[in-house]
């Protein structure tokens, strides 16, 4: 655990196709929208084990700056456990709160994708807009789902390139949110019109409404 623990790029390729692959067979995406929302969130992973795995270049940068400061921030991997470093913990850090705290949103983030695709499978296969399952509590759980994946991660291994790349996705993730609102609204109208104005885009209330006017 305190040895160099990087230039392993073949451990980058497979833990990045595993999350991809995992991702395309939760999201199944089909349209043009799908696949860039795929793109966006497959350039995050690879940034992501690329510094995992590959080359730490956030703790090569932040080491020289704040190492004297986080003596536990080196080029090893538990010092690339940046939220362990800031706070001084010392136990292992696959146990610390910031990790399994990021276990449990992207274990959210996967199941919210899952469950969401299957609501508008069924939907879809219908003609009826989807107001089901999480479709109840907001109108886009798959977008909503790859962005608790990403905060996991951010939780888990956060890098400078991923920060900067987080907030730049939201408004990604948005714009296509957007999107495809335009395009259900000229097919399901007055339907589509009741059902957005009670039911938030990606954060749900926190009271859950009485009943749906779109049911």
């Amino acid at each position: 655990m305190d040895d160099y623990a990087y230039g392993l790029w073949f451990l980058v390729l497979i833990n990045s196709a595993i999350f991809i692959i995992f991702a395309v067979s939760f999201f199944h995406p089909r349209t043009k929208r799908d696949w860039r929302a795929m793109g966006a969130f497959s350039a995050f992973i690879v940034a992501l084990f690329t510094e995992m795995y590959g080359f730490p270049l956030t703790i090569y940068l932040l080491s020289g700056w704040l190492g004297s400061r986080f003596p536990a921030l080196s080029l090893t991997h538990s010092g690339g456990h940046l939220w362990n470093d800031l706070i001084g913990w010392t136990g292992d850090p696959h146990f610390s709160p910031f990790h399994l705290g990021s276990y449990a949103l992207i274990g959210a983030g996967f199941w919210l994708i899952m469950s969401a695709w299957r609501v508008l499978w069924e939907a879809q296969r219908s003609d009826r807009l989807a107001v089901t399952g999480p479709y109840a509590r907001i109108r886009h759980p798959q977008y909503a789902g790859f962005l608790l994946i990403m905060v996991g991660f951010l939780l888990q291994w956060p890098t400078l390139a991923t920060l900067a790349m987080f907030p730049v996705l939201v408004l990604v993730y948005r714009r296509l949110a957007i999107g495809e609102e335009r395009e259900v609204r000229q097919h399901f109208d007055t339907q589509w019109e009741a059902y957005a104005a009670q039911t938030p885009r990606f954060l749900p209330h926190l009271r859950r409404p009485a009943a749906s006017a779109a049911q």
